[in-house]
């Protein structure tokens, strides 16, 4: 189920107001107002974030597993199966 607003939706919209703020093209007062909602969508995908790492932490816990940090094997141990 997406999330209120999608994250999405909104990390493409602050990236629409990075480049808007980063042209000449906007005044003082429209720059403020960008950045200001840039700013609160900013808050808000900080939230769908916490919201859905307390999920899984939720889920993990509830499988009786403790959460760890994910390490990728370095690139020469891993075997794609093409050796002959």
């Amino acid at each position: 189920m997406p999330a209120e607003g999608g994250l999405d939706r909104r990390l493409r919209r602050i990236e629409e107001i990075v480049a808007s703020l980063d042209s000449d093209s906007v005044d003082l007062d429209e720059a403020l107002a960008l950045f200001e909602e840039g700013v609160g969508h900013l808050r808000r995908a900080q939230q769908i974030l916490q919201t859905a790492e307390l999920k899984v932490e939720e889920l993990i816990g509830a499988q009786g597993n403790e959460a760890r940090e994910f390490e990728a094997p370095d690139q020469g141990d891993r075997d794609d199966g093409d050796r002959d």
